[in-house]
């Protein structure tokens, strides 16, 4: 697969860098070129991250960062059982256990909520740092959720961290998962209240709670190239009944400005 020309491979982090040192000089500058475009990828089109990453696996599966990528962008494009042993691989060759939490998540992925759960109460979550912590927090909740103990979800993620008015990279999503659970159960202010709350801290755009709000202030959003659409059809339809009009015979539809501004008011 392509690589553009200004990927040199030295944008990867200097771990993963030193990982590839054990590797030929041309061959690890290749496979840091491909990280490099998963990386870059993943977020906006996993498909193709993950055909980078396999590029990269093929060239050096025994590198644990190499693992670990691939794990990541089977994950992202929801190959759970691919990614899930891809991640049991790097986590062999490290020994670390900071996979765990989106390795029990990709048991949920393939239906199997009650192992997430029982890796939730593994010893391997008291060497978690705190972000990991809250990660299997997360997880346990949604593997609550899908088992049907909405209840118990709720109670899963009350914690010092979601109490916490200090604002971590977690927040937003930590306080996203509870005003979701909240809103299933149809305690409507709370989870307002904690989408608010979500909104507050996510700064990166990580969640939709601004949209989630929206919704619940029953605000409904107008798709601009739709109406822009109809709009057109209906002067097409004005002109077609008075053919001898001809101030009229070129339309090209709404000023470009009706739109922002249908958009501005919804929000």
């Amino acid at each position: 697969m392509p690589i553009p020309d200004d990927v040199t491979g030295d944008e990867i982090d200097k771990d993963v860098r030193q990982e590839l040192m054990s590797l030929p000089k041309t061959l690890a500058e290749d496979v840091a070129r491909n990280l490099v475009m998963v990386a870059r990828l993943i977020d906006e089109d996993p498909e193709e991250a993950y055909a980078y990453s396999r590029i990269a696996l093929r060239l050096a599966s025994r590198v644990a960062a190499v693992r670990e990528a691939a794990g990541f962008a089977a994950y992202a494009t929801q190959k759970y059982s691919e990614a899930l042993a891809e991640f049991r691989a790097a986590r062999r060759m490290t020994g670390s256990v900071e996979l765990w939490p989106v390795m029990a998540d990709c048991e949920r992925g393939l239906g199997r909520p009650e192992k997430a759960l029982a890796m939730a109460g593994e010893p391997e979550v008291q060497k978690l740092d705190k972000a990991g912590q809250v990660e299997m927090r997360l997880v346990a909740a949604g593997a609550r959720r899908d088992m049907g103990q909405i209840d118990a979800a709720i109670v899963t993620l009350q914690s010092s961290e979601l109490a916490s008015h200090s604002v971590q990279p977690w927040t937003a999503r930590l306080r996203y998962a509870y005003a979701d659970a909240l809103l299933e159960v149809r305690r409507e202010d709370e989870a307002r209240e904690w989408f608010g709350k979500a909104l507050e801290a996510d700064k990166d755009g990580s969640t939709d709670a601004s949209d989630r709000l929206a919704e619940l202030d029953g605000v409904e959003f107008v798709d601009v190239l739709d109406e822009e659409a109809d709009t057109a059809d209906t002067a097409g339809t004005a002109h077609t009944a008075d053919p001898d009009d001809e101030t009229g015979s070129a339309p090209e539809g709404r000023d470009e400005q009706d739109g922002p501004a249908a958009g501005s008011a919804a929000n």
